[in-house]
Order: C-alpha cells, then structure tokens, then sequence
C-alpha cells in the first residue's frame, strides 16, 4: 500500500500534463508520494506523452470520458494509499507541499480531509477562485470561500494563513484519507463535473469528521482549464448539481423552506443572464431545475440513507445567513466581513 497516491484525472489535457507534471512529479516523489495519472479516454496524445516522458508516472486508462465524479471513483478503486490527493492537472505544486498535509492528517486522526492554499497561477500573489484558503457554503447552498466571494478574488497577504476547519476542501487539490473517501462512498457519479466535492464533504462533515485547509501548503492553479466560466455546460451543470446536494444533505427542517427560496434565486438569476444578453445560460438555469426536478426522485433513498448517517445535523461551517444577501445588498465582500 502507497502512504501517499497523488491522482491526477487527464482528458485531452496533453499539453496541460506537459506543463505541470513535472513539478508534481519532483516535488511530490522527493516527498515519498506515488503519483498516478488515470486518463479518461482520450483523443489525443495524452497516453504516449506520458509514457515517453514520464515513466515514473503510474497510469490508469479509463475506456471513455466519466467526467470528474466517476473518473475520480474508478481510478482510486485502483489504487491503493492511506492518503489519497485529488489533483487537477493545471496545478503547479510547490517544494514539500505534501509535507504539512501528512504532518496534520498524522496527528489529527479526527480529521477526514484537507486542502493546500490555493493561489492563482496567472498572479501568484492573488487567491485562486477554485479554493483560496478553504471553503464554506451559506444557507441556499451558495459556496464561498477564505479569500474570494462570487467572482471577488483577494490578494493574499498572509490574512488566513492559520489552519482552520472548513466546510469543503477544493477538488483542485483535496487530500483525504482512503478510508473516508471510500466509507462515505465516493464522488456522486451522476454529479459529473462541479460541485462533487462539496457534496463529499457534506457528507463527511455530517458523520462527524473534519475537513481544514494547511495554508503552509501552497499550490498554484490555472482554473477554467475544461469549462470555462461563462460556458452554459457549467452553468447546468452547478445549478443542476447545487440543487441535488441541497436535496441529499439538507436536514428535515430546512428542507422545504430552503427549496422555496431556492427557486426564486435561480429565476432570478435566469432573468439576470436574460438582461445581459446571454440567453444560453439563462437557459442552462432553466434546463438544470427540470433536470433536478426529474431526477428528484431516483435521490430520495439517497437522502434517507444520508440523514441515517448523520451525527451532527447543524454543521458549524455551514453559514446560517445568505450570502446574497451580506454580498449585493450589505457590500461585504471580503470574508473577514462576514
């Protein structure tokens, strides 16, 4: 068994492997980590790229595209680690990064997961919008996190470097224990591509175990290498996904009332991609509510079994207030403001 598997999930990212790859082969073997690429049935000439100029590299082929979720699931049923890094192709790691991850996780056995810091490759003195510093998720389900609210990204002038317990860790960059990932059963495979692994650590969160971000752990991502912001493919597919997650891991209580006011958020960012013109997303926010709609219902025995699992209903952070509301309205737009 591997102490440390870092797994990288390719697909036609030939170019992107040649450009961060070595880092991550140097700096994490240097810390005694395995590193695996799995490709995800790919076109181009990822596969012998790899195997001409990195033959370190441990690679699983996947027969076609699963996307991140079940790409992610299959790959780590073939590997075998204590630790397990989830690592997104783009990212450029830095010298004994592994280190202070290890260091915590070994002396934390309460915790299941955690993440790096995460600065942007393209200005290394600012967040990353995928992460920054660890992340949280408000009331409807809108995610946020230390250093960087909506699209409001901060320099990172150290403010949250102490190690912190957060809601989600990044899936840019997530460290977790083999064990927890496998027990809270995995990535959603019907999730995809975005939000997969908040719902991970929703789950996990809720059964009691920790997730923190190490800010003395630093990496460095590129961000929007396969979708990119504005691409109505992503808008479905986070506006679809947000809603199942709030379905499978809401508690009871809130569950209608959140919903409720959900739909009003989401007609009105519908109305709001209208105003600007981008009519393909408003429709993607459109075909995401009928999608959730229809596949509401296969998710209802998956709710039951996650509210059986659950041993701590009210997750501390998990913000009570909406976070709309705090940023447009009230102008607080630094997480410290909040």
């Amino acid at each position: 068994m591997d102490r440390v598997a870092v797994v990288i999930l390719n697909w036609n990212g030939c170019g992107m492997l040649r450009d961060f790859l070595p880092s991550v082969v140097r700096y994490s073997e240097e810390d005694g980590a395995c590193v695996y690429v799995t490709d995800n049935g790919s076109t181009d000439d990822s596969v012998r790229m790899l195997c001409e100029e990195f033959p370190s590299v441990r690679l699983i082929l996947l027969e076609q595209n699963y996307g991140f979720a079940d790409g992610y699931n299959r790959a780590l049923r073939q590997v075998e680690a204590e630790y397990v890094v989830l690592l997104n192709s783009d990212v450029e790691v830095t010298e004994h990064w592994l280190r202070p991850l290890v260091d915590y996780m070994d002396a934390h056995p309460e915790a299941a997961g955690c993440q790096p810091k995460v600065r942007s490759w393209k200005d290394r003195k600012m967040f990353e919008y995928a992460g920054a510093a660890g992340g949280y998720i408000d009331r409807y389900g809108y995610p946020f996190c230390r250093g960087r609210i909506f699209d409001k990204v901060e320099k990172d002038d150290g403010q949250y470097d102490e190690i912190a317990p957060v809601f989600w860790a990044t899936g840019a960059a997530f460290f977790l224990r083999g064990k927890d990932f496998r027990e809270a059963g995995g990535l959603d495979a019907r999730f995809f591509a975005h939000m997969e692994e908040i719902d991970l650590c929703w789950r996990l969160r809720a059964r009691g175990r920790m997730l923190v971000c190490v800010p003395q752990s630093v990496v460095y991502h590129v961000g929007g290498a396969t979708l990119k912001k504005e691409n109505p493919r992503k808008t479905f597919l986070n506006f679809r996904n947000n809603l199942l997650m709030l379905y499978k891991n809401l508690p009871e209580e809130e569950l209608a009332p959140v919903m409720r006011v959900r739909a009003v958020l989401d007609y009105v960012a519908a109305l709001t991609f209208l105003l600007k013109g981008q009519w393909a997303n408003a429709r993607a926010v459109w075909q995401a509510r009928k999608e959730f709609r229809r596949m509401r219902a296969a998710y209802a025995e998956i709710r039951r079994k996650n509210r059986d699992n659950t041993v701590v209903p009210f997750i501390a952070e998990r913000a009570s207030y909406s976070l709309l509301l705090r940023f447009y309205l009230f102008r607080r737009c630094l997480f410290s403001e909040l």
